[in-house]
């Protein structure tokens, strides 16, 4: 009895059913009203027989396909596409409902349509993860009615499970931009170049406009003519993230924590990096170094850091920058610029690892992440009215002080610094970045 299964009773079939049996009661004082619900009980039947007919003729179905993504792009609006082909003689109504994963905590999971007869119409939503991890989609199931008396389920009756991967949308977005030379609209600030490149290219013969700095007397000489020294921007600069994984960076906004943002950013900045024909690499650090990526740019170096990425997970722990000094000193033996993706909230906190940073700054450069508290930024100024909001204001005036403090304690040290809210980390840090190079400090 699978067909009886599959067939739901809709509301209107009981109130046609409680209107007849009403005439039929009120027909028993006036008898005119005989006739009537006579007459309307036996159209009732014949109506529910056609639509029964219609919604259960064998070759009458609804064909459901997902055509969603392989693979989900974690703090991005994510596009899905949900194929429904009608092969009914009418047209038909369907309510699509469809179990999303628990992690979305969806609610709002129901799509309403009209499909003529022997159409197929597709239904486009977006779905944006905050954490990464898997995401199984489970049942998807078809609500068919034509008249609105009964409804026939069809069932695409398989799992869908999608893995969700760092921010490989803002990767491209970003990659297709720089290969254009249009980072520029994305906030990517275009950086004067200070001095000349170090890097020696080739000897060529002098022309008007070249400095007289560059020239080579010697191939002057032996040439009897004016030759110049070339120069090219140094490549293959080996550039590291190391992403905190300690109870700091547990801290959320806007659903996402900090460490999400950290690795967003670190894809975003390796590619970066890759693009610009410099080494990219990475590690994360807690008590203890795992997942250490050193810095390459072959061609499947950004697969590798991605899927490292993919597994990356923060503990309750407080971060040992001893020990990642230690490593560091071992593994990277060549001068790297270091983007330090971390989070001080206060000084105590700064000054207990500041001697690691001082020390890793000697051989290195060293950028340190500082993420402002957008929260206590806008709490602080905000009018104040109550005691409570006075007492509440001036506590988050000194946490921002503070935060102003730790930057410039890390300045002073000897140490970059990005203070940026975590939604435009990637774009400091590429900005960081370029800057660096355009300095010639690596």
């Amino acid at each position: 009895m699978k067909i009886f299964k599959r067939l739901y009773i809709t509301n209107l079939f009981f109130y046609i059913l409680l209107g007849i049996a009403a005439l039929y009661v009120l027909s028993a004082y006036m008898q005119e009203f005989r006739m009537v619900a006579d007459i309307l009980i036996w159209s009732w039947f014949v109506v529910c027989t056609w639509d029964l007919l219609i919604l259960y003729f064998p070759k009458n179905k609804v064909l459901l396909n997902r055509n969603y993504p392989e693979k989900l792009s974690n703090g991005d609006a994510n596009p899905f596409f949900l194929s429904i082909k009608s092969t009914f003689p009418l047209m038909v109504k369907v309510s699509v409902l469809e179990e999303f994963p628990e992690q979305l905590q969806l609610r709002d999971n129901e799509f309403y349509i009209s499909i003529k007869a022997h159409d197929e119409k597709e239904i486009r939503f977006e779905l944006t993860p905050v954490t990464r991890g898997t995401y199984q989609f489970g049942v998807c199931n078809a609500l068919v009615k034509h008249l609105g008396l009964f409804q026939r389920k069809f069932v695409l009756d398989e799992d869908r499970v999608i893995p969700c991967y760092p921010s490989f949308i803002q990767m491209r977005k970003y990659q297709l931009l720089a290969t254009t030379d249009r980072l520029v609209e994305l906030g990517i600030k275009r950086i004067r170049k200070i001095g000349s490149t170090l890097e020696f290219d080739h000897v060529r013969e002098y022309v008007r406009g070249d400095e007289y700095k560059h020239m080579n007397w010697k191939a002057s000489a032996k040439h009897s003519k004016l030759m110049v020294n070339q120069f090219q921007e140094e490549k293959s600069q080996p550039i590291y993230s190391f992403i905190d994984t300690g109870r700091a960076m547990r801290m959320p906004f806007n659903e996402m924590t900090l460490l999400d943002y950290a690795i967003n950013a670190t894809l975003v900045l390796s590619n970066t990096a890759i693009l610009k024909q410099d080494r990219a690499g990475m590690l994360t650090f807690s008590k203890e170094i795992n997942n250490h990526v050193p810095a390459e740019k072959r061609n499947n170096q950004i697969r590798k850091i991605s899927d490292v990425l993919y597994g990356v997970s923060t503990l309750f722990e407080e971060s040992e920058f001893g020990n990642l000094y230690a490593f560091a000193r071992q593994h990277i033996n060549k001068r790297s610029l270091i983007f330090m993706y971390t989070n001080f909230e206060t000084l105590d906190a700064l000054h207990r690892q500041l001697p690691y940073l001082r020390m890793l700054r000697k051989s290195h450069i060293v950028v340190v992440v500082v993420f402002k508290n957008t929260e206590l930024v806008d709490m602080a100024k905000e009018p104040a009215s109550t005691i409570s909001d006075i007492y509440n204001k001036i506590i988050a005036e000194k946490f921002v002080y503070e935060k102003q403090l730790i930057i410039q304690e890390l300045n002073r040290n000897g140490l970059q610094t990005i203070y940026t809210n975590p939604a435009d980390l990637s774009i400091n840090s590429i900005n960081k970045y370029l800057e660096i190079k355009a300095r010639g400090m690596i």
